[in-house]
């Protein structure tokens, strides 16, 4: 891979790969592109380096979705763009080829399968990272040209429930509101989201209109997240129980007087129904079911009740569940029971977790699913679909849905398997059975944009991708504003975009005059052309104002919210739009349906044997399997390894102390974690990240946990209710070591490694003591496969301790640490790291061996904030030394907290520690 600080560009010439995807002109502000990471759509302006390796990365203040606002993932952007394991040339079993023979071999497996075994043998399994004209252009192979459905996206994971439940209250996939109601209205209900950490641009909307406005806030999850600091109440709800809640709510609303009874006659159907399916639960019934008393119910009731309005934002917590449409649904039930929806300030609100999970959603992206918000069931909609793309058949049932797709692969229905821009090896449900049916799968090709994934090394074919900077296109944020991701930097190497790739196929497979464009700006304009051909107001989707679009109208695309209907003017695309205020919806007889959602306990009850419920989900910051989020070290200075957060009361009675290893076990897989203690995890459940996978942990994949249970109605897989047992993992010694070279995170018992910039760190722990703790260090010190006999190796032991300590000096230069106990390690590891490369004098090599600086150089501690990379020791000092009594002023002492504001809430629970602790003080004096 190259190293050498400049971007590559192509190492030979094709007569077939000239995309005319050509750079955007760079402006003297920078480029104004969209960031790559989740669905709010912040606008980024980037001006990169010379060698095209970093960029200098601002929030674009005039981008409606952020004004100027970024997190600690997009701060950081400029970091990621290296060349590092970057896959460059198209490889066929593992070896370079051309584009022309790659491609011919893709177009042949496809086409073999297809003629000995039908349409349905093949398949694609795209995501949300992709742009919607390559998302379009999949879509139009598959479903119009090849004539299967058998193409679903790795949105289906975060997203398919709320499309579901739409669809059955709205009779459309629609978005009712804008991000702007979250700052107009009074209540605002988050269930299910750590709108903090997981949407922090979106949230730091919410704070400031909070302290503007007074906004009410109400979180709803198991665990009292970053997202509870600045709510008014928490309701750390039972894991599965949404929907007892929310009947309950109904229950209230009705009894109380609340509902909008002009409304609800005028505008809706269905309230009979779900009302007697609410009213099987009684309050206590709901208390009991929930695991909330009931006067917390009753004060949250009331809440709701009162305040005109109310927005509930939902996310994962809500989709990813067996139940997960019918959640969907009872909330949505409320709010139409009390014509709250579609003016300012009120309804449901699905926050997605993908850049383009909404655009894919646009363009038929679901298995179930044509494009344009069309429904595959529709043979109305099917002919218009097929006539349009002048496509020789068009697919006219369901393709699988991810889960039951994966298992296909397994069971030899699927005969090839294109795979792209995603990695389900380590993103599914019962990911180790996933792995096993991609093996035995007799073709798969990857596209991506590095070769390094659990995923990529079990290809037949691989496609370099380019990755965000290098591509052209659109993507659509979860407010339905669809933003332009523009190229800023030359495709290196040979690598080309998604959508190139499929045309390219796809002429290959015959179909060469329906895939013969000249750019994204004519993808996009075909699918616009769509969403208006016979619409009429009959489908909420419609970009008939952009049929037309050119390159250079295209190019210069402003941010803009659909519907964009054909004649609208500069002022209307400005617009910010909402649905349903007039009560007009997209049923047949324009009526929202209030749907029946009778209460499901989880399906699969605890037991002796796996008496704990595993919730997974994302950290702060990184994003799903890390393949870019893990190329800058300050991501991965705040929490640097998987772990496992647990009650105290549950770890104590099971033997557990903070800082342990432990594996988990499912009936499904296991994996080993660093167990972390807090009383703001319920008791019962245990929550680990779902980002780490085998390039950075030896045993951190947490969805080989996970069963591949689904939502009936969505298909969408329950990834927030797994039972399982933890264990304490029985390492003979633990380690950790800073190093200038790459480590393999298998060659130990236990591993979890992460990049420094100069180099690796590593936290290791072994079954079996080292032969010889000297050699042991000298391995981890030296190149792989060498000894570096220029290093002067220091040592360090204690027998009857078992510490063992060493320092690799070469001219004077730090190049490697290793520190082991029989206990985890306490060493200063942001000290530590910082320390590779440096210069030490003889005197300062004891403090190398101890594990700590000297006394007059501060050690800032563990990272808080990633954004100005302020230590927890900073934080504190701020606090005990220079008085800070606010998460404000420690922000103007440290800067901690003052961009994306993520970090604040911890801000906060160390002022609250400071706090107890001088009141701890005083009682004793």
């Amino acid at each position: 891979m190259p190293d050498d600080g400049a971007r590559l560009g192509s190492s030979f010439a094709h007569e077939d790969t000239d995309t005319t995807s050509d750079i955007v002109p760079e402006q003297a502000i920078g480029t104004r592109t969209t960031c790559p990471y989740c669905g709010v759509g912040c606008g980024v302006i980037v001006s990169p380096s010379q060698d095209g390796l970093t960029a200098a990365v601002k929030g674009d203040p005039d981008h409606p979705a952020n004004f100027g606002r970024l997190c600690s993932k997009g701060a950081a952007l400029g970091e990621t763009l290296s060349l590092d394991q970057r896959l460059l040339m198209p490889q066929i079993n593992g070896a370079p080829a051309t584009w022309s023979s790659a491609l011919a071999h893709v177009a042949s497996a496809f086409q073999n399968a297809i003629a000995a075994h039908g349409p349905d043998s093949v398949a694609m399994y795209v995501s949300g990272q992709i742009l919607t004209e390559d998302y379009y252009v999949a879509n139009k192979l598959m479903k119009g040209f090849i004539g299967t459905a058998n193409i679903d996206t790795n949105s289906r994971l975060c997203m398919a429930s709320s499309v579901a439940g739409h669809k059955r209250a709205f009779g459309s996939d629609t978005v009712p509101g804008t991000y702007e109601d979250l700052e107009c209205a009074d209540l605002v209900v988050l269930v299910g989201s750590n709108l903090a950490w997981c949407h922090p641009v979106l949230y730091q909307r919410l704070v400031a209109a909070r302290r503007e406005r007074g906004t009410r806030v109400v979180v709803i999850d198991p665990r009292a997240t970053a997202t509870c600091e600045d709510a008014d109440v928490h309701l750390a709800i039972a894991p599965g129980s949404d929907v007892a809640l929310f009947n309950g709510l109904l229950v209230h609303l009705i009894d109380q007087g609340a509902m909008a009874n002009a409304y609800v006659a005028n505008h809706t159907q269905g309230l009979e129904g779900a009302l007697r399916a609410a009213r099987k639960l009684s309050l206590e019934d709901v208390a009991d079911s929930t695991g909330l008393q009931a006067p917390c119910l009753e004060e949250f009731y009331r809440l709701f009740a009162e305040t005109e309005r109310v927005v509930t934002v939902y996310s994962q917590g809500v989709n990813q569940s067996a139940s997960g449409t019918d959640k969907v649904n009872a909330i949505i039930n409320c709010h139409l029971a009390t014509g709250r929806i579609g003016r300012p300030g009120m309804g449901p609100f699905s926050v997605t977790g993908q850049p383009n999970a909404m655009g894919g959603r646009e363009v038929g992206g679901l298995a179930n699913m044509l494009a344009a918000h069309m429904e595959l069931a529709n043979p109305e909609h099917r002919d218009l679909v097929q006539r349009l793309w002048s496509a020789p058949t068009i697919a006219d049932k369901p393709g699988l849905k991810a889960v039951d797709l994966f298992e296909a692969v397994g069971d030899g229905r699927i005969k090839a398997l294109w795979i792209m821009a995603t990695n389900p090896v380590d993103s599914l449900p019962d990911a180790d059975r996933v792995r096993a049916a991609i093996e035995a799968c007799p073709f798969v090709v990857v596209s991506d944009v590095t070769s390094a994934t659990d995923t990529a090394v079990l290809a037949d074919v691989l496609l370099p991708s380019t990755a965000w900077g290098e591509k052209d296109g659109t993507v659509t944020n979860s407010e339905r504003r669809i933003s332009r991701q523009r190229a800023f930097l030359p495709a290196p190497g040979e690598a080309q975009p998604d959508w190139w790739q499929i045309c390219e196929v796809a002429k290959r497979l015959g179909h060469e005059q329906a895939f013969s464009y000249g750019g994204p700006a004519e993808i996009f304009a075909e699918y616009a052309a769509l969403t208006g051909t016979k619409n009429d107001g009959r489908r909420d989707l419609d970009l008939s104002a952009f049929a037309s679009i050119g390159r250079a109208e295209y190019d210069a695309l402003e941010p803009v919210q659909w519907p964009q209907t054909a004649g609208r003017t500069e002022t209307h695309f400005r617009a910010e739009t909402r649905f349903f205020a007039d009560g007009r919806f997209f049923t047949p007889d324009r009526r929202a349906r209030i749907v029946a959602t009778p209460y499901r306990p989880p399906a699969v009850p605890l037991t002796a044997a796996f008496p704990l419920v595993l919730n997974t989900g994302r950290i702060r910051d990184q994003w799903h399997t890390m393949t870019r989020t893990a190329k800058t070290p300050r991501l991965l200075a705040h929490i640097a390894e998987p772990f496992l957060d647990m009650h105290p009361s549950d770890a104590r009675n099971l033997g557990i102390a903070a800082a342990d290893l432990v594996r988990v076990e499912s009936a499904h897989g296991t994996m080993i974690a660093r167990v972390v203690l807090s009383n703001r995890q319920r008791g019962g459940s245990v929550f680990a990240p779902m980002h780490w996978t085998d390039q950075y942990a030896s045993h951190g994949r947490v969805d080989a946990l996970v069963a591949s249970r689904t939502d009936p109605v969505s298909g969408q897989p329950e990834s927030k209710y797994t039972p399982v047992r933890v264990t304490r993992f029985d390492a003979r010694w633990y380690a950790f070591v800073v190093t200038p070279h790459p480590l393999n995170p298998s060659d130990f018992d236990y591993a979890a490694i992460a990049p420094t910039g100069e180099g690796t760190r590593a936290e290791l722990a072994g079954l079996g003591d080292p032969e010889n703790w000297h050699a042991f260090a000298q391995q981890i010190l030296s190149p792989p496969g060498e000894h570096d006999r220029t290093v002067e190796l220091i040592g360090y032991a204690d027998q009857t301790t078992g510490q063992h300590r060493f320092a690799a000096v070469r001219d004077k230069r730090c190049v490697g640490l290793v520190f082991a106990a029989r206990e985890p390690v306490a060493v200063s590891r942001t000290w530590a790291t910082s320390m590779l490369g440096v210069e030490v004098s003889p005197s300062e090599r004891i403090c190398l061996l101890a594990g700590r600086p000297a006394a007059d150089q501060p050690d800032p501690g563990t990272i808080v904030c990633a954004c100005f990379h302020v230590g927890i020791n900073q934080i504190i000092a701020s606090i005990t030394d220079g008085g800070c009594t606010s998460v404000d002023a420690v922000g103007d002492a440290t800067c901690a907290g003052t961009n994306c504001g993520s970090c604040r809430a911890e801000i906060g629970r160390l002022l609250h520690d400071a706090r107890s602790e001088k009141a701890k003080v005083h009682a004793a004096e």
